[in-house]
């Protein structure tokens, strides 16, 4: 009985020596957690712009559109769509039907005019011999200024119709499109042709009120089209909203697009929005939490929250107007561990260089070492 009652305390004991241990052994130490590196910057002083993109419709700089100042039936064309003409080039021709009658009074008028002066030379000569009084040859003057008047007006209808009829280029260009043919009646609203003037092209577009606001005589634009960038400057800005578009119309003149065809549509950009001396920093900087804007900045080692106010912005950087300075350090980086009271690490390049060659260079020794081992 005795010699069981030592075996079973033997067995207790080896089970004690396996399974205490377990439970009474040494607590693993926690893994050192390193801590998050990121970048920083100081808020620069710059100029920044933003560029809105739109679409225009390219035109000639100088365009007219001829429209006849008589009704008529058309019986001489002289050009075609694709003529270059010169100013004053004959285009047309419209019987207007009143080019006869005009004449007719005319020379009417004529009549009336050398009848009035010949019978004004008889009355000067008998007034002058006193055979007729003061008021005869007065009655004599007045006839002859009137009947003057008459011709002077009957040879303007006269002139106007032969205008009317012939209707000649304004300008000096091309011709874009010519509407008419022979044998057909005009009327004092059709566009019988559109001429667009030599020299540089134009481009015409819409804006928003926002985008007008931003907008100057002079300012600089840039056109693409076809995979080619013209440039230009804006010479009209519309204070009236259009009624059909709500927008605002403005137009620019482009240097060298002549590869621009007249009529196309192109992309442009403008800038519509501008600061200058102002302070900038990145734009991923910049956080936004319940709709307010915040920046991480590194104070001692530690993070630090800053509400700040930001100005206009572009994907790069962005303008802030109040809540920095220019000596603070501004985390540019983002990490998920960052937040107010946080430590973190500057990287630094040239440190990390350095950490770099010397594992380079540890690990080359012991390589060279090994290889010596071996043989």
């Amino acid at each position: 009985m005795k010699k069981k009652k030592i075996i079973i305390a033997v067995a207790v004991v080896v089970v004690a020596a396996l399974v205490l241990p377990r439970f009474i052994g040494p607590k693993e130490k926690p893994a050192a957690v390193s801590m998050p590196v990121v970048s920083i910057e100081k808020p620069e002083i710059g100029d920044i712009e933003i560029y809105t993109g739109l679409t225009g419709t390219v035109e000639p700089s100088d365009i007219v559109y001829v429209i006849p100042k008589a009704a008529g039936e058309v019986t001489e064309v002289s050009v075609k769509a694709g003529d270059y003409v010169q100013e004053g080039q004959l285009l047309l021709h419209i019987d207007t039907k009143q080019v006869e009658g005009a004449k007719i009074a005319m020379d009417q008028a004529a009549v009336n005019l050398q009848d009035a002066n010949m019978n004004l030379e008889r009355m000067t000569v008998l007034y002058q011999s006193g055979d007729i009084s003061q008021l005869q040859f007065e009655q004599a003057q007045s006839s002859a200024k009137l009947a003057k008047l008459q011709y002077d007006s009957a040879k303007l209808q006269y002139d106007n119709q032969i205008e009317f009829s012939s209707i000649t280029a304004p300008i000096s260009g091309l011709v874009e499109s010519f509407n008419v043919e022979v044998h057909q009646n005009v009327s004092q609203s059709d566009v019988l042709c559109v001429i667009s003037g030599e020299g540089t092209k134009a481009i015409s577009f819409d804006v928003t009120e926002r985008v007008l606001a931003g907008l100057h005589m002079g300012d600089p634009i840039t056109v693409e089209k076809n995979g080619t960038e013209y440039h230009g400057s804006i010479t009209e800005i519309s204070s009236m909203v259009d009624e059909e578009t709500g927008l605002f119309r403005v137009k620019a003149s482009l240097e060298a697009a002549d590869g621009l065809a007249t009529g196309a549509q192109a992309k442009l950009y403008v800038v519509s929005e501008s600061a200058s001396q102002v302070m900038l920093i990145p734009t991923d900087a910049v956080y936004y939490e319940g709709g307010k804007s915040l920046v991480y900045t590194l104070i001692d080692g530690k993070v630090e929250e800053r509400p700040v106010e930001v100005g206009i912005y572009d994907s790069e950087k962005s303008e802030i107007k109040d809540g920095l300075s220019v000596d603070d350090d501004v985390i540019v980086t983002w990490s998920s561990e960052l937040f107010a009271g946080s430590e973190v690490k500057v990287y630094e390049p040239e440190a990390d260089d350095a950490e770099e060659t010397a594992a380079g260079e540890s690990a080359a020794e012991e390589t060279a070492v090994n290889e010596t081992a071996a043989e």
